[in-house]
């Protein structure tokens, strides 16, 4: 069973208590859930070895990436079926061994969301051009390069360098940069009020989803096509 309801603690706690309950002893409960704690919302189980998170990211039906959590108490066994489970389905699982905030994805988001936002804030540079850098840079070679296979490409001894350098001059305030919270006070919530970091009312969101659509598309076009060819030469 797969839990995709609101992201409200106590609602999951409740329901996971009840399909506890009901389910059959051998049955694996997983959550949606892209941040509330798996341990917590497995707290009411009598079997909370049997839960987990299964993050599924958006859009679901394209993005190949689920992110399987394990609580305090979930099972390797349970752990390892699901992701078997995942991949026969065609998805790319992986296993998540801590329930942390933000669990994997997330957290590597959020650092770069933050950073973004800061950089806004400082003046540094504009939205527009943040994402152009992003779009053009490090994240056109992420479908097929890893962050830290381009760390031991380049060499560690170099790359730590770069780090403790850089690292000293980082937005690391436990929390949202001020000028995002001025946003959000200022009922500036992005696309659907028609403003946030950009003008909404001269950018389009269909656009906008139509061509991360379409790329994420020609991206795994890319890979199965890939994977096809190795199989053919092998």
């Amino acid at each position: 069973m797969v839990e995709s309801g609101p992201e409200d603690l106590n609602w999951k706690q409740d329901l996971f208590a009840r399909l506890d309950a009901l389910a059959p002893n051998h049955a694996v409960l997983a959550s949606n859930t892209s941040g509330l704690s798996i341990t917590a919302i497995a707290s009411r189980c009598t079997r909370p070895e049997r839960v987990m998170t299964t993050h599924f990211w958006n859009p679901p039906h394209l993005i190949p990436l689920v992110e399987i959590v394990k609580g305090e108490k979930t099972s390797d066994e349970a752990a390892q079926t699901v992701r078997a489970l995942l991949a026969a389905c065609g998805k790319t699982p992986v296993i998540v061994k801590k329930d942390r905030p933000g669990q994997l994805g997330n957290r590597l988001q959020q650092a770069l969301i933050r950073e973004a936002a800061n950089i806004v804030a400082e003046g540094i540079a504009d939205a527009a051009d943040v994402d152009i850098v992003a779009r053009n840079s490090f994240g056109i070679r992420l479908p097929a390069y890893g962050i830290l296979e381009h760390q031991d490409m380049v060499g560690l001894d170099m790359c730590v360098k770069i780090v403790d350098y850089v690292a000293s001059d980082l937005y690391n305030q436990p929390h949202a940069p001020d000028y995002y919270h001025e946003l959000v006070r200022s009922g500036k919530l992005g696309a659907k009020t028609g403003h946030g970091f950009y003008d909404w009312s001269v950018k389009s969101a269909d656009e906008v989803k139509t061509r991360r659509d379409n790329f994420v598309m020609q991206v795994l076009r890319w890979r199965r096509q890939s994977a096809s060819g190795a199989k053919n030469a092998g």
